[in-house]
């Protein structure tokens, strides 16, 4: 039996939703790189504002003092918003990743199906053309031994051959 169009169709669409699937973890791992790449710019804005309040507290600049604390205070409340938006991401993207890895697992099975069902058609295939070829030489085989048959029943029409075959069967050791 060939493969179904339906189970064709089936691993057409298992592959696009696996595709939708790799598309979307991918989307997600990059927005979780780039908030990983935002938190490492928050601790240099801390760290350049911490230097900012050290270089001050030399040169007693009460300004430079104040952008530095304002710098470090930002830079905090930077550092908290991005980690809860990591934690959330990491979670997206487990769940995505999860999916995906779902979604590859239904195509193959489905893969899997169509390879089978070939295969069974291809032994199905063998056994046929085994048959047929099988058939072929008995019949081959029976149209020899018909003639030879014949052959011999022509031979027998005699009145004399007749009674020589008749003695071999009685007696075969006498000859």
């Amino acid at each position: 039996m060939a493969v179904s169009r339906p189970l064709q169709r089936l691993v057409s669409i298992r592959k696009l939703q696996e595709e939708q699937s790799r598309l979307a973890l991918e989307s997600a791992l990059a927005e979780l790189n780039r908030l990983r790449s935002a938190l490492k710019a928050a601790a240099a804005r801390d760290r350049r504002g911490r230097e900012l309040v050290s270089a001050s507290a030399q040169t007693g600049e009460l300004p430079d003092r104040l952008a530095g604390l304002e710098e470090i205070g930002a830079a905090d409340r930077q550092s908290k918003v991005i980690s809860t938006r990591i934690e959330h991401t990491e979670l997206a993207v487990a769940q995505l990743r999860q999916k995906f890895l779902l979604q590859r697992v239904e195509r193959r099975q489905a893969e899997t199906l169509i390879q089978e069902t070939q295969a069974q058609d291809a032994l199905e295939s063998n056994r046929r053309g085994q048959q047929e070829l099988d058939n072929w030489h008995q019949s081959r085989s029976f149209r020899t031994k018909e003639k030879t048959r014949e052959a011999k029943d022509s031979q027998l029409e005699s009145p004399v051959a007749r009674i020589a075959a008749f003695q071999d069967l009685i007696d075969p050791n006498e000859t």
